[in-house]
């Protein structure tokens, strides 16, 4: 019992955590306008936060095997309510740029709050429990928005200051209700080794099962978010479509998302292996993406569209689980904030090879995002093979 009030104490933790990077997103770029943001250097200002945290994460995992993850997680969103408060008392653009730097470096929200759940779960219940984890997140990123276009009303600052204000939430929440779960003492932390080395972001991708779920996990957000690109330019220039349907129209992607996470106990009764989930999973979203890239009419798109978020929406759950399936309780954090740091290159890399292939066709994006996922459906077989 105890274990499933920690449970829905981190749900609500990571809404909060998440429900403040969603509600910044709509805004980000009219605020920092005024200082001088253009579209390019918006690009440079997302990928800055994502290239911290890709240094960051696998480090900040790796000292909560160490010292906790109850501090670490704490230490996590007390950054991120900073820097949305120097993101709304910035004068300068340089300021934007710290803020987002400073998030990133304190980033390790999410692979920490996996390492909890990978404490107490069972090989049983973990997909479930990660599920549940994945579908708090996703609802914070859908409701998010419409928070911070509300708040956008009221000043260009107050979407920020209300961030911090549920980042300081979640803090406390963490330090007040939230139990630990790596329990750990003086004389284990003397003996813990827990200096993490960089080069483990390689050798990890060694490992057979471990390094190609991380690889395949990577591919299928490079997807993602390639496809992100290649929706806005697509709505826009062919689809023809209002920016309010836009935001209906990822809203909807995201509550399927929602719906399948809320469903993994489902498909792990159907399906007992996860890895013959996630396969199947990749190959119809492959099948609806690489569809997507011929149509040009609005009904059958968004058919599609429905039917990748609904499946995509396994990717995460099945992932995590695999992965803490296959290590040791000692490393889970380390390996899970490695898995984080691909998943930011993979949010860096997306946006930007799906620009050069807008450059040849709009529906071209969607055939890359389909190349991708095809890519880790291949990948699934031969994490099939090695298991």
């Amino acid at each position: 019992m105890k274990t499933d009030k920690n449970l829905w104490v981190l749900v609500l933790v990571c809404v909060i955590n998440s429900l403040g990077f969603g509600i910044i997103v709509p805004v980000m770029y009219a605020y920092g306008k005024t200082f001088g943001l253009t579209g390019t250097t918006l690009g440079v200002l997302t990928a800055s936060f994502s290239i911290a945290q890709f240094f960051a994460t696998p480090v900040l995992g790796s000292l909560s095997d160490k010292w906790g993850r109850k501090p670490i997680l704490a230490i996590s969103l007390a950054g991120t309510c900073f820097s949305f408060l120097l993101f709304a008392e910035a004068n300068a653009l340089w300021l934007l740029f710290a803020a987002r730097i400073l998030d990133g470096l304190t980033g390790g929200n999410i692979s920490v709050a996996q390492a909890m759940v990978a404490d107490t779960a069972t090989p049983q219940n973990r997909a479930k429990r990660f599920g549940i984890l994945s579908s708090a997140f996703a609802f914070g990123f859908v409701v998010g928005p419409l928070i911070g276009g509300l708040f956008n009303k009221i000043s260009p600052q107050a979407p920020f200051f209300f961030a911090a204000g549920i980042s300081l939430i979640g803090t406390l929440c963490t330090l007040f209700l939230l139990k630990e779960t790596n329990l750990t003492d003086k004389k284990t932390r003397l003996t813990f080794n827990s200096k993490f080395k960089f080069a483990s972001l390689i050798t990890t991708l060694k490992r057979p099962i471990i390094g190609t779920a991380i690889f395949t996990g990577f591919m299928l957000t490079m997807a993602q978010f390639t496809m992100i690109i290649g929706f806005q330019t697509f709505s826009v220039d062919i689809l023809k479509i209002t920016p309010a349907t836009m935001g209906i129209f990822l809203a909807s992607f995201g509550v399927c998302g929602i719906i399948a996470q809320l469903g993994v106990p489902l498909f792990t009764k159907i399906f007992p292996s996860k890895i013959t989930i996630l396969l199947l999973s990749s190959a119809l979203c492959f099948a609806a993406m690489f569809i997507s890239g011929f149509l040009t009419v609005l009904v059958p798109f968004a058919i599609c569209l429905c039917v990748y978020g609904l499946f995509n929406g396994l990717r995460n759950p099945m992932l995590n689980a695999i992965i803490a399936d296959n290590i040791d309780h000692a490393e889970q954090g380390k390996i899970l904030g490695i898995n984080q740091s691909y998943a930011s290159v993979g949010q860096t890399l997306g946006p930007l090879t799906a620009g050069v292939a807008a450059a040849f066709s709009v529906h071209s994006v969607f055939i890359l995002s389909s190349f991708y996922i095809l890519v880790a459906t291949l990948l699934c077989f031969r994490l099939k093979s090695k298991s």
